[in-house]
Formats: structure tokens, sequence, C-alpha cells
């Protein structure tokens, strides 16, 4: 367990790339990926973190089963009173406790293990019930209600201190790990995961259930300290039960986990009010005391847990890097067809733009009208709404091509309805943006303009009248050839040069807003994949930060063997040594 400060960084920033990794599209795996992630963030936070940091802190033995095993009877019995509440009212255990010495309290009223729950603790008792109080003094409900800073909706763990209870170990009563309450299954398997020892109490009526084999093959995988308890056990066939559930294990290849069996006893019966006598819970606590209180046996028991939830990373962690690529592929697939379309869009547009199509209809109509003496206003008005109308009508084929494409996609189910609604009111917003270009030409215009009056007659003083020129630069850039009179026109009304001048920065101005335009409304329907948060580096981020545990792990099992060949080499080296001396001396 003394594993080094380099090996704890290493863990922890792996910790901040688990925490960091997101699983949000609804892809084969991803709602795995994200109970692993939670699983795994809870082991590391609750248990692997605080027990490598702190390795001498007593052992916490976590008492879990399925609604109705006896969890509670059987915490109260070993105490020796009631400390848990019992009934039969389901669920019963809402708040979890956790009983220790009081020599141990200093190890669980602060943050060490639980680091996101909040403490509320009950003064040592002799007999009596006592007032449940929380961190500091305060009552529990002011605990509750935030008042040492932590978040007043954070679970709450209740701590007992019993002199009856050996120091060195801890037990913590959990939740039914089948409730039907989802947030007490959630906060179950969140407790478990902080346990040193797991003891997992099933009923001769329930011990083939799904839900307590889960477990144990869970346990298996992390090759963690575990102890199972058969609860309520008919006198008539425990012989029986016991050599069934037995046999289960075995073949399980669980068949070296300690097994206790408690009879049904009155004091099962009637809610589990009662507690159990001594002599039923008599093996089980020696167990717990020999583990709590042999420094070999507590370490040992501590460090297979540890060591197993270690070792499980190389299989947990590539395979939350593989979920978290696909989550990347799958981003960028639906990315590459909004792209996609809106890159259509976007040749569309030029194509028409070229070809003159916004001097159609009623541009054209004032385009006729202008040249026999029509308003210019009237006519930037009709340019106007006609690339707005352009504008538009491509925006929305792109998104009935992207919209289709993501259909056939089960990723985009959830982002699907967000860019959608971020799609309403496409129009008015392109409109915007035109009329904004619009202005910028009056600008533009009205700046030549009166370069080249000044130019020529030297009156830069005089009002400039912009509206003719940009009625004849937008038609020249949004007509085509259609509309190469408008270009004469220009020119004969600036100067050639001038003309051409404005054209390249009026060309160069369109292309800019259309752009604009369509980069606006791509985005709108990106923003629900870039508010996602499934970022690009986040495979590689867990796969590096593994492989500096593992290279730190590696790098400790040498230093330890050759601080073991070292110990070695000098206690065979003694005898021989005083054997050589021997020898000198007699000659």
């Amino acid at each position: 367990m003394d594993v080094g400060p380099r090996l704890i960084d290493a863990l922890s920033v792996l910790r901040d790339r688990v925490d960091a990794a997101r699983f949000p599209l609804p892809l084969g795996g991803a709602a795995r990926a994200r109970r692993n992630r939670a699983e795994l963030l809870s082991q590391l936070d609750d248990y692997v973190m605080p027990r490598l940091r702190a390795p001498k802190a007593p052992l916490l033995a976590v008492i879990g089963g399925s609604t109705g095993a006896g969890k509670s009877t059987l915490v109260n019995s070993l105490v020796g009173r009631r400390v848990s509440e019992a009934g039969v009212l389901r669920p019963t255990t809402r708040t979890p406790v956790l009983v220790c010495h009081p020599d141990d309290h200093c190890w669980f009223a602060g943050q060490r293990v639980l680091p996101g729950f909040t403490r509320v603790w009950v003064p040592e008792q002799d007999g009596g019930e006592g007032t449940a109080r929380g961190d500091g003094g305060e009552a529990g409900s002011d605990a509750r209600r935030g008042r040492d800073g932590r978040d007043p909706g954070a679970p709450t763990v209740r701590v007992e201190r019993d002199s009856a209870l050996p120091s060195g170990l801890a037990l913590l009563d959990a939740p039914d790990i089948d409730s039907l309450v989802a947030g007490n299954r959630e906060l179950a398997a969140e407790l478990i995961c902080a346990a040193d020892v797991w003891v997992l109490v099933t009923t001769a009526a329930r011990y083939a259930d799904a839900v307590p084999w889960h477990l144990l093959r869970t346990a298996k995988e992390y090759d963690v300290t575990l102890v199972t308890v058969l609860d309520r056990v008919p006198h008539q066939i425990a012989p029986e039960i016991s050599a069934r559930y037995a046999e289960l294990l075995q073949r399980a290849g669980l068949g070296h986990v300690p097994r206790f069996t408690i009879p049904e006893l009155p004091e099962s019966a009637g809610g589990g009010r009662g507690l159990l006598p001594a002599t039923a819970v008599a093996g089980l606590r020696e167990w717990l005391e020999r583990h709590a209180q042999d420094p070999v046996a507590r370490s040992a028991a501590a460090e297979r847990t540890a060591s197993g939830v270690l070792a499980s990373l190389r299989s947990r962690l590539p395979a939350l890097a593989g979920a978290a690529a696909a989550q990347h592929a799958a981003a960028l697939r639906l990315a590459g067809r909004v792209e996609e379309a809106y890159e259509e869009a976007a040749e569309r547009v030029r194509g028409e733009v070229a070809a003159g199509e916004v001097l159609a209809g009623d541009a054209r109509a004032h385009w006729h009208a202008h040249r026999l003496g029509g308003r210019a206003d009237e006519l930037l008005d009709a340019l106007t709404q006609g690339l707005t109308a352009l504008l538009a009508c491509a925006v929305e084929a792109a998104d009935e091509r992207a919209a289709g494409a993501w259909r056939h996609d089960p990723a985009a189910a959830e982002v699907a309805r967000t860019a959608a609604d971020g799609a309403a009111g496409a129009a008015g917003r392109i409109g915007v943006v035109v009329r904004r270009w619009r202005r910028c030409l009056e600008e533009l215009a009205e700046e030549e303009t009166r370069e080249a009056r000044g130019g020529q007659a030297g009156e830069r003083n005089d009002p400039v009248d912009a509206e003719e020129p940009a009625a004849l630069l937008a038609t020249a850039l949004l007509g085509g050839r259609r509309a190469r009179t408008a270009g004469e026109n220009l020119a004969d009304l600036l100067g050639a040069q001038s003309a051409l001048r404005l054209c390249d920065k009026g060309a160069r101005l369109l292309t800019t807003y259309l752009e604009r335009a369509l980069d606006g409304e791509r985005e709108r329907r990106l923003a629900p994949l870039d508010r996602l948060t499934v970022a690009p580096d986040q495979q590689a981020e867990l796969i590096a930060a593994l492989s500096v545990v593992q290279r730190e792990q590696r790098r400790r099992r040498s230093v330890d063997r050759a601080d073991r060949a070292g110990q070695w080499e000098t206690e065979r080296g003694r005898p021989a040594a005083d054997r050589c001396e021997r020898e000198a001396v007699t000659g």
C-alpha cells in the first residue's frame, strides 16, 4: 500500500480524465460507458484515492444486499444495539449509516471517504438513542441545509460511534441494491464502491436472484475482498440450502469466498426490529474483528481490494476510451452531414448569384423601371428581398438534406430536435444579414463616389447621393449577364477606374456576407453537437493517463523487487559471514 506520491498524482490525473469524459450520443454501449464512468469515479473518489493516501485507516465493511435481506438487522446485531432502522416498510434504509469506534471517528468525520456526502453524526451512545447532529456540532437538519458550505442537495451519511465495535473497523449499512427507488439503487452502488470489504447479504429465498449475483460477479472481476452472508435460513433445510449456495459460488469461481449462515430466528421476523443473538453473528463478527485488528490481515484485505480496482483499469479504461472514440466519430459524422449540406448550399448560392438569379421577378421589373427613370432605393429594396429569398431557399434545402441524413443515423436521436428548433426563424436572421450587407454596400459606394467626384471636380464637401451608384453596383453584382448595362452605367457615373475598383470591393463584400449568412445558420445547426462536449482528444487522454499509471506501477514494482532482493541478500550473507569467521577461528 506504500505506493508513493508519483502514483497518486498519476491516478489523480486519470481521475480527472475520466471525469471529463462524456458519452451523450445514444450509441450502442453509451449507456454502459456512462455507468462504468460513474462507477469508476465512485471507486477512485470514495475508495482508491483515500485508501492509498491513508493506508492505516480503519477497514470499512459495507453491508449490501437485496430488499428485505436483513442488512440493517445484521448491522444492529453486530453492534449490539439499534443504529440502523429496520422494519417491514420498503425501502427501509434511506440514509446510510456508518458505525465506527469512537477512536476512529476522526477518519470518517472529514471528507476522506465519500467526499460527496454530508456528515450527520451522533454522539457516542451509552444505551440511549441520542440526537443526530451535523458536522462541527450543528444539528443534522442544519448540515443538510448546507450551513457548512456544501451542496444542500448532496446525499447524507449518518455517522454513529459505539465502543462495542472494535477499533480499526467501521460498518456501513447501504440501501437496497434492488430498491424500487432509483436514487437508492444508485446510492447503494456508490457506497459499495467505497468498501474495503463487501459483505453481501442474501436470503434462503433469494440467494439465486440475478441482482446479488451481478454484485458477486463484479466483485470477482475487481478481485475485491468479499464476504457473503446467507440469512434467514430455516433450520430444517439449512444444510441443503447452504450446500446449494456453496455449489453456485464454486461454479462462479468464488468458492474461496468466506460464507456465513444465519438461521431464521424470531428476531428476524416482525419487521426485523429485534437483535439477533450474539451466537448467530459470532462467526462474521470474529472474521471482521480479526481482519480489522490484525495489521497484516487488515493490510492484506485493503491492498487486495485496491489492487483489484487498479488492475481492472487495464480493461475498463480502454473500454471507456473506445466508447469516447465512438462518440467523437459519431459527432464528426453528424457534423459532416451538416457541413456537406451547407457546402452544397454555398455552391448553389454562388452559382445562382453568378447566373443573375436574384435579378428575376420583382427585382427585374424594378431594374427595367429604373432604366426608365425609376427610384434607386426601390431597386435596392427589391434586390435585397431577392437575395434574402435566394439564401433562405438554399438554407432550407440544406436543412432538409441534413435532417434526412440524420434521420437514418441513430446517434442523432437526441440532437435532431434541438437542431430543428434552431432552424426556426432562418429567413428573419438572413434578412438581417442581407440588410447589413446593403448598408455596407451603400457606405462603400458613398466613399468611392466622394473620391471619384473629388478627384474630378475638387468638391469634396458637396453632399454625395450614394443610392444611385449603390443600386447600380448591387445590380451589377447580383444580375449576372442580365445586368451588363449596370456596370456600364456605373462607369459612366464614376469613371472606369473608380467603377472597376468599386466592383472589386463590392464583390469581396458580397462574398463575405454570403459566407456570414450561411455560416451563421450552419453553426446554429451544429450548436447542439457542440454543446455535447464530445472532445476530440478524450480517447487519447484516457489512454495516456492509463499509460502513466501503469508505468508508475511498473516502476514501483521494480523498486519493491530490488528492495526485497537486497534484504534477501543481506539475510543470506549474514550466516555465511558468521560461518567463515567460525572456520577461521577453528583453524
